[in-house]
């Protein structure tokens, strides 16, 4: 059931893909810093060895020259960097952000849950020489926390997840610009005004509206290497590029212009047909889907677990640790991450809505987002790149075990702050969870009872709307899987909209016209029902013979098929769908929400759990509010 037609947009459910791969990342990465460990403590001298490697790639006199642990570090990182920056364009253009007062609150509070560990850092610090080292305590790990934060957090923690992705970006561009300046030992202008140069020439060419991978990969590759040349980290130049990339919905157009390209390939199965119709498939999807896609599950599962392996072996032993837990470097980098994330990351969001008499609201409640920022006390790849950056030695190794328990002891805190608002009653869990911001609708047309064909209870908390086309198999297979959702749960109102895809589906629109001449005599379900179950015989013969069926009457029915009288309340349900940026079937929405992912009982019943949550916390809300007023 993961399946949908070849052109819908939803091939892929960003933001829940992302976050699922990271769940499966987390896991890698733990177990490479694992073996990391047991491989410094079993044979450290080979671990030092194969990491202070020397690897060179050089033109001519030119080149670049570093050990394999840089090359992870500055190389490979630089794509970790560049997929976080696609998903965060992501969210900003079709996710939570695309509604621009969104992004206020997980900023400031990005910005909080920086300045307060810092701050914790250089107190216990004060005095030290290690105070120099305070740019280790501030950023988050994006793929171990939003991993580890799927693992413990709740079921219904999508609102959560958007947001902390908002934090840990803000947090990681500001602490890759601190590694730019402040931990830039020796900085060359010359090479870092040509790599400006390489930037602007990539916004030139996004500008002209190119959109072949080759001159941005060739730019980006020449920017990395004058930024590195000048003495700058590199991977800032993965992060720029990946916000740049756009990502928006597959129209209407470019869907129908693939599905002609194909057609000309089906007909005449040439070379130059089939690299045509290659070129209008990919074209319809926007970069960044397509390159997360690509990039993803490198980044996940190679690129991080090699980090990991390669910055986290530290030899142990008795006296080692208790040197360093009566350390000020150690010490710093724990308690700024376990007790100055969630307080700068809660407080911050706290002091901001105080501010703003409610203007700025979290999308979340507020036990979600303390656990939320207690996860981000997991400062693992940035942080380790600081401590390498600023220490060496034995503070080196203080700090990435400052930073080793920092992990283990925010994820503990985080599943500890979850599981007991679990035990509390559900009213008040919905509202510690689930907050008080209203969710981003969208559903063009709303929901009008005297035009729209309901099935289920008319007072039910949730709606679920679908767009769909009678011709279209995914559509068939959905049907039961609504059908079981509707008997199972019962507090749901289903309603169905046209989207008849004439330009695959040929007998679609008649379908479409069918049942809405059945609705014209009361039988809109009964022939939904029949024309789903018969995808296969869609003529104006089948249809006539379904309407004798249930006993309707044939010559008016077969009259409105003929003079399509029905035509244009079909149009303006398609209308509709593009208004709300719908282009393929079935495509779902929840209490006016798109629903991103496979539409199989286990998928759809979860999002339809959180939507009955959300209503119902909002319902508290409403009667909270109204019993103070009164």
């Amino acid at each position: 059931m993961e399946g949908r037609t070849a052109w819908s947009r939803n091939v892929g459910t960003p933001l829940r893909e992302f976050l699922g791969t990271e769940t499966g990342s987390a896991v890698g990465l733990l177990a490479a810093a694992i073996l990391a460990l047991v491989w410094a403590n079993v044979d450290a001298a080979s671990y030092a060895d194969v990491w202070s490697t020397t690897f060179s790639i050089r033109v001519g006199h030119s080149g670049v020259s570093q050990d394999l642990q840089h090359w992870v570090n500055d190389g490979l990182m630089t794509f970790f960097f560049f997929v976080v920056g696609l998903e965060a364009r992501r969210e900003f253009d079709l996710g939570e952000l695309r509604e621009r007062r969104r992004f206020a609150l997980p900023l400031l509070a990005g910005i909080g849950g920086m300045l307060v560990p810092v701050g914790i850092y250089l107190a216990i610090n004060a005095g030290h020489a290690s105070a120099h080292g305070w740019g280790t305590a501030m950023s988050t790990d994006t793929a171990f926390a939003l991993g580890m934060l799927a693992l413990v957090g709740p079921r219904f923690s999508g609102r959560l997840r958007a947001f902390m992705l908002t934090v840990v970006v803000v947090d990681d561009v500001v602490a890759l610009l601190v590694i730019a300046t402040v931990y830039t030992t020796t900085l060359t202008a010359m090479p870092l005004v040509v790599g400006a140069g390489f930037l602007a020439a990539v916004l030139v060419i996004r500008y002209l509206g190119i959109r072949r991978g080759l001159p941005y990969a060739a730019l980006g590759a020449a920017m990395w290497v004058a930024v590195f040349k000048s003495g700058v980290d590199p991977v800032i130049v993965g992060l720029v590029m990946g916000l740049l990339t756009y990502a928006y919905p597959a129209a209407r157009v470019d869907l129908e212009r693939a599905t002609n390209l194909f057609r000309l390939f089906r007909e005449q199965p040439t070379p130059e047909l089939a690299r045509s119709a290659q070129v209008g498939l990919e074209s319809a999807i926007s970069p960044n889907e397509r390159l997360q896609h690509l990039y993803h599950p490198w980044s996940s599962y190679v690129i991080v677990p090699l980090f990991a392996l390669a910055n986290t072996g530290i030899p142990i032993s008795g006296g080692f640790l208790t040197r360093a837990f009566s350390s000020p470097v150690t010490l710093g980098i724990l308690v700024a991450y376990v007790v100055g994330k969630p307080v700068g990351i809660v407080g911050t969001s706290w002091v901001a809505a105080m501010l703003s008499r409610g203007r700025l609201r979290l999308p979340v409640g507020w036990a979600a987002l303390a656990g939320g920022g207690a996860i981000a006390g997991i400062g693992f790849t940035v942080s380790l790149l600081i401590a390498s950056l600023a220490f060496h030695g034995a503070q080196l190794q203080e700090a990435k075990l400052g930073v080793l328990s920092a992990a283990a002891c925010a994820a503990l805190l985080s599943w500890l702050v979850f599981r007991a608002t679990a035990v509390l009653p559900a009213s008040m869990r919905a509202r510690l969870l689930i907050g008080p911001a209203e969710a981003i609708v969208d559903l063009a047309a709303e929901v009008d009872p005297e035009r729209d064909h309901i099935r289920g209870r008319p007072d039910a908390h949730v709606t679920l709307v679908e767009y769909g086309d009678f011709e279209c198999p995914y559509c068939g297979q959905a049907e039961p899987v609504v059908r079981e959702l509707l008997a199972d749960y019962g507090d749901v109102r289903y309603v169905w909209r046209h989207l008849p895809l004439t330009d695959v589906h040929p007998h679609a629109q008649l379908a479409a016209e069918a049942s809405e001449a059945a609705a014209e005599q009361g039988a809109f379900w009964e022939m939904h029902d029949l024309l789903l179950d018969r995808q296969d015989a869609l003529r104006r013969p089948d249809l006539e013979g379904y309407a004798r069926e249930l006993g309707l009457d044939v010559d008016r029915f077969a009259d409105a098929l003929r003079t399509h009288e029905h035509a244009a309340r079909v149009a303006d349900d398609v209308d509709s769908s593009e208004l709300s940026g719908d282009s393929g079937t079935p495509t779902f929405f929840i209490n006016g929400r798109l629903h991103y992912g496979a539409y199989d009982i286990g998928s759809l019943t979860a999002s339809v759990r959180a939507a009955k949550a959300r209503a119902l916390a909002t319902e508290s809300r409403q009667a909270l509010d109204s019993a103070r007023a009164t």
